[in-house]
């Protein structure tokens, strides 16, 4: 049987002629799941049974040929929770995070008792599921359209023991943002790459939704077209926290400011880039 060492020095050496950039990171996450090992290295000439070297190469190989790790995997993590991932859901990254602290923030300074919170264009539900169990007396729901990504915030809720709400709803309908209400907080982390985005994607991006991922032509239809749908579903002094993409954060500003919104606060990511904001309306739509 090849050692834990020798089969990794292997799967390094495949994905590095693929190109990938992290050839390491990845074969490293495929051992420790494949193997149940978080340090799989520290026992490098531990023999792999024939059935897992098999399953592992395997996984390799479905890397090589562009598939996300994260779909490889089946489960990855945001904000120290697991979620289930798979086709026909966005993965969970870390940009999202600072889309989280943000609402943290807002409910420390703001929201003692339970704030109503809609998370809009749910997608895996990593953002309805980490505010809930952060916020666990928070009434929270998670909106989306796609039967896919649905079935994904369910398993994933239960995964987490997270008791939120499940609406199948478009987004930019009136209809579906009247059944709803209104709420203290609304997140969310709408489709906003450009069509010059969509065409230069990765491999490996390009399996992810296009749904989930195209927001027009210069990626801001849905701020263009949720701002004022939905602020007219905030409680007086609620917030709307949006995620946005690399430079938009000026034309996402002016959607807001010009939509009534007061108090927008930019927050960056830990690359430095712009990437959320968080506004207030203070007046009574």
């Amino acid at each position: 049987m090849v050692s834990r060492a020798e089969l990794f020095r292997s799967c390094v050496s495949d994905l590095e002629l693929y190109g990938a950039d992290s050839a390491q990171f990845d074969t490293l996450c495929i051992f420790q799941d494949m193997l149940g090992d978080k340090n799989p290295l520290f026992k490098p000439a531990e023999p792999v049974p024939p059935d897992i070297e098999a399953r592992i190469r395997d996984l390799v190989h479905a890397r090589t040929q562009g598939q996300p790790l994260q779909y490889l995997l089946g489960k990855w993590e945001f904000f120290g929770y697991p979620f289930f991932v798979g086709s026909g859901v966005l993965i969970p990254r870390p940009d999202t995070e600072i889309l989280i602290e943000q609402v943290l923030d807002i409910c420390k300074a703001q929201y003692s008792g339970a704030p109503r919170i809609a998370d809009l264009c749910s997608g895996s539900g990593c953002i309805a599921v980490t505010l809930k169990n952060l916020l666990p007396h928070a009434d929270v729901c998670a909106v989306e359209i796609s039967d896919t990504a649905i079935g994904f915030i369910q398993k994933n809720a239960q995964l987490n023991h997270a008791d939120i709400r499940i609406v199948k709803g478009d987004v930019l309908s009136v209809q579906t943002a009247d059944v709803l209400g209104s709420f203290d907080i609304i997140v969310s982390n709408p489709p906003y790459l450009s069509q010059q985005d969509m065409d230069s994607l990765q491999a490996e991006v390009r399996c992810e939704p296009s749904l989930a991922l195209f927001g027009g032509q210069d990626g801001l239809d849905f701020y263009r077209a949720m701002t004022p749908l939905w602020k007219n579903h905030l409680n007086p002094n609620g917030w709307l926290c949006y995620e946005y993409g690399l430079g938009q954060h000026d034309d996402v500003k002016s959607i807001l400011a010009g939509n009534g919104f007061q108090n927008i606060t930019l927050r960056r990511d830990l690359a430095g880039i712009i990437r959320t904001a968080a506004a207030q309306i203070t007046e009574v739509i």
